[in-house]
Order: C-alpha cells, then sequence, then structure tokens
C-alpha cells in the first residue's frame, strides 16, 4: 500500500469526523474550487489575518472547514495542526503526516480527486451501519432416542 494511503487510512481517518468526510466528499465530486492543493488555508494562516474567514482549505481543513463549522483561519489552522499531530501520533512516526500531505499538494487535481474519493467514500461505507439479515437458525425437530 502506498504511504499516502496508509497515513490517511491509519493516521487521519480516525481523527476526522463523519460530516467533516461527507464534506470532503461532496467537494472531491464536485472539484469545488475551494478545496485549494498547496497550501492549508487561503488567506494563508499567519498572525495577522487568523480571526479571517476561510475562503479556500486542503482536504483536512476542508473537513474542519465545510464538516465541522470552523469559520476562522485560526479555528481551521489549529484543526489541520491537531490532525497532523494525533495523525503522526497514531504512526509512531513524527512527522508521518507528510506522506499524505506531499502527496495530496503534488498529485495533479483529477488524479487526487479520483483516488482521494475512492478512499472517502471507503471511510464512510466503514462507518456506516451494515443491514444483514439475521443468521438462519436451523430448527430441527426434537428426537427421543429409546435404548433397546
Amino acid at each position: 500500500m502506498e504511504s499516502w494511503r496508509l497515513v490517511w487510512r491509519d493516521g487521519f481517518v480516525p481523527v476526522l469526523s463523519t460530516t467533516g468526510l461527507e464534506a470532503l466528499r461532496d467537494a472531491l465530486r464536485g472539484d469545488d474550487p475551494r478545496l485549494t492543493q498547496g497550501s492549508t488555508t487561503t488567506p494563508p494562516p499567519l498572525m495577522c489575518v487568523q480571526d479571517w474567514p476561510v475562503e479556500a482549505a486542503c482536504a483536512l481543513g476542508f473537513c474542519g472547514w465545510q464538516g465541522d463549522e470552523l469559520e476562522s483561519v485560526g479555528q481551521v489552522e489549529e484543526f489541520f495542526a491537531r490532525a497532523c499531530f494525533e495523525a503522526d501520533q497514531r504512526l509512531g512516526e513524527p512527522a508521518a503526516c507528510r506522506w499524505f500531505l506531499n502527496w495530496f499538494d503534488d498529485t495533479p487535481r483529477d488524479e487526487m480527486r479520483r483516488e482521494l474519493l475512492a478512499e472517502v467514500e471507503k471511510a464512510i461505507a466503514d462507518r456506516l451501519p451494515i443491514d444483514r439479515p439475521a443468521p438462519a437458525i436451523e430448527i430441527r425437530p426434537r428426537t427421543t432416542e429409546v435404548a433397546a
């Protein structure tokens, strides 16, 4: 499995909300221009704009912004940093998150959208309860054995 997928599945997915994943899914499906590559947020996360509203964000930031209703650049940047920290902790490797982040930023947009959409849809499906029919129970007639 590619490193970016491992980081996504085992590092990031467990810390992202279902609503965040659903927002990301919709953005990937519709090629939402607010989903940006190469930056965490627009405007960039500088101290002077921490209270400004977010206009666009990367995949992780998008989950917090559109899925968890974060509004400001500072809130989304904090969400992003916490998600990266938690992913690194889960994977037991400092800066493990870079494998996903670099892939996301450097992959051509159409390819990134196609591959990440499949991963996001898998993550959402894995969280949904599966309606399974109850197992069939075999009922056997009771027999009485008579010893001769």
